[in-house]
């Protein structure tokens, strides 16, 4: 019994230090778990700690060097501009860029990319002699040196490396002349508030940008800045984006001597950017840039060089889309006296400066890196031509391109897009109509808005213009919904223009040919382009050596509007014969019509040299 009893009490004890141990051991893994926990707390506090130390540090190092600038201004009277430093010495590191420019236009700098390497020294830089990317010191000073809020005086005018070289050797100027021509000075009717696209009193106070904001004044009339009466500035002190908008009426875009245009074209070169963005929409990649006076312009950049051909094999539709192309047709434009293209003016662009820094298009702002070669580029997104393939590069970082100025917001000014007739096919194998029926004119013709009033004699003119340039690519046109269908066509988006020089694309004249109608004083005026003592082609060299990025044209190029010139000419002369004069020809010169005619309707089958009486009443012929 006694054995039993102590065995017992054994197996207890024995039971109770297996709890104890267990116990312990319980324990023991508790107190390893705390002090775990408690680490790995601590460790993702320090992480925490040592990231906001990271980010405190990493915008200190952005903001010290604008306050140290903002202290020197304020000490020095300047206002915090920072312009000691001469512009053509300015580093194009883009790290050392960023500390040494400051920020343009009061916009802030919002991305800044420090793994870029200092390639102002490389030798493969890429710099090519027919590219107006390579620049003098003093042309980059002209370029870049841009302070906001100066006066007119202080700004940069555009480059005008040619000016007055043919002028000042012979005493002659073939653009003055051709302007001082009678064709080139018939006045428009007069104009009453439904011939104007704006009225100065009423419709300007829409623009959200304008209203309230005292520094969209015109600088150059901010001496002599005058208000009407009724507490509102006076139509002068407009920015010169704004006086072009106010100047757009039923028959042109701007007046034929506007001293507007030329302050614009300068503007578009001169005016510090403070926003870029990317353009929805389109086949290839076009950037929407706001200016520090609030006017906006399309930027095309270069794609190619000017001695570029468009290869054989493209077809129309997937051809480049060329900047220079886009400068010429305004100049050709002007030169035709339609006056239906948007101002155009070349332009260097610092596509570090007054690109990426001044994006906020995350999208766009991550296509940029640089090339092997120490350049820098990016692509954008679009349809064509989008990718680190066909990326868009600088020389190192300056970019040519064209800047379009922005017509009025649609909101303010809405237009109606129309399809063209003679409309391509834009398919690989299927033709249109108007390829296979040579009668299709005739169906055009009893259709509106072409079987009345003068649009089927403006498309006669846009026809002329596209065949001179070689664009291919008009697929559509617009016009300004307030005018209905009495006024003129806008010739926009002419980027694919002058593309071959070796090649005149005849089915261009296609509608020319077919429909046989031509406006007199287009008739005329080709006559007169034609003629020795002013050619086309001299007369368009003299008109882009006003353009920051002459030359515009290579000599081919010059040559061919002179040759494709003689051939609408040989066209409308076929016409003539096989029709006679008044049945090809129509008179917009009439007495009381004046240039762009009246705003009334003419039956299309009214020639020139027909009884008044067979015109409705009050005729346009424009």
């Amino acid at each position: 019994m006694v054995y039993i009893a102590c065995r017992v009490k054994l197996t207890y004890l024995r039971w109770w230090c297996y709890i104890v141990k267990s116990h312990n051991i319980i324990r023991t893994l508790y107190l390893i778990g705390m002090v775990k926990m408690i680490l790995f707390r601590k460790f993702r506090v320090l992480i925490l700690m040592v990231f906001l130390v990271a980010c405190t540090m990493h915008i200190m190092i952005d903001l010290l060097p604008k306050l140290e600038k903002r202290a020197a201004g304020a000490n020095s009277g300047t206002g915090g501009c920072s312009c000691s430093h001469n512009p053509s010495e300015e580093p194009r590191n883009w790290a050392k860029q960023q500390a040494r420019s400051g920020p343009e236009a009061g916009w802030p700098n919002k991305h800044t990319l420090r793994i870029l390497q200092d390639f102002s020294n490389e030798p493969s830089s890429n710099l090519t002699s027919h590219s107006l990317e390579k620049v003098t010191g003093a042309d980059k000073a002209d370029s870049v040196k841009r302070v906001p809020g100066n006066s007119e005086s202080q700004k940069p005018l555009i480059k005008d490396p040619g000016a007055g070289k043919k002028a000042s050797a012979t005493g002659f100027s073939r653009l003055a002349a051709l302007y001082d021509h009678p064709l080139y000075k018939i006045d428009l009717p007069s104009l009453s508030d439904d011939d104007t696209l704006f009225s100065v009193n009423t419709d300007i106070r829409l623009y959200p940008k304008v209203a309230g904001n005292p520094e969209w004044h015109n600088e150059a009339n901010a001496e002599v800045e005058e208000y009407s009466p009724t507490g509102g500035v006076a139509a002068e002190s407009y920015p010169n984006w704004l006086r072009f908008h106010v100047g757009i009426n039923r028959y042109e875009l701007y007046g034929r001597h506007n001293p507007v245009i030329e302050a614009l074209l300068k503007d578009l070169v001169s005016q510090s950017i403070t926003s870029v963005a990317m353009k929805s929409g389109g086949t290839q990649l076009k950037l929407i840039m706001t200016f520090h006076n609030y006017g906006q312009a399309l930027f095309k950049p270069m794609k190619q060089t000017r001695e570029q051909e468009t290869p054989p094999d493209f077809f129309y539709f997937s051809d480049f889309e060329r900047h220079n192309a886009e400068i010429a047709a305004f100049h050709l434009d002007r030169i035709l006296d339609f006056r239906r293209v948007p101002p155009v003016a070349g332009r260097l662009v610092n596509m570090t400066r007054e690109i990426r820094d001044v994006t906020r298009d995350k999208k766009l702002w991550r296509t940029f890196f640089v090339s092997p070669a120490n350049n820098i580029c990016f692509y954008g997104e679009c349809s064509y031509y989008c990718s680190t393939e066909h990326a868009l590069c600088g020389k190192p970082d300056q970019i040519e391109g064209s800047l379009a100025a922005f017509l009025p917001d649609l909101t303010l000014a809405k237009r109606k897009t129309w399809r063209n007739p003679w409309r391509r096919s834009y398919h690989k194998r299927k033709k249109a109509e108007w390829e296979v029926d040579p009668d299709y004119c005739d169906e055009v013709k009893q259709t509106p808005p072409y079987d009345q009033g003068t649009r089927l004699l403006d498309v006669m003119d846009m026809t002329i213009f596209d065949f001179l340039m070689g664009n291919m690519d008009r697929h559509h046109y617009e016009t300004f919904e307030k005018f209905g269908n009495d006024t003129f066509i806008i010739h926009l988006d002419n980027g694919r223009g002058f593309g071959k020089h070796s090649h005149d694309e005849l089915s261009i004249l296609v509608p020319l040919s077919q429909c046989c109608r031509v406006k007199r004083s287009t008739y005329l005026r080709l006559q007169l382009l034609a003629k020795e003592e002013f050619q086309l082609s001299r007369l368009m060299e003299e008109s882009l050596l006003r353009d920051r990025l002459n030359p515009v044209l290579i000599r081919p190029h010059l040559e061919a509007l002179d040759r494709r010139l003689r051939v609408v000419l040989k066209v409308l002369s076929d016409c003539v014969e096989k029709e006679g004069f008044a049945g090809v020809v129509e008179d917009d010169l009439e007495q009381g019509q004046g240039q762009g005619g009246h705003h009334h309707h003419t039956n299309t089958n009214t020639r020139a040299g027909a009884p008044p009486h067979h015109h409705q009443p009050g005729s346009r012929g424009r």
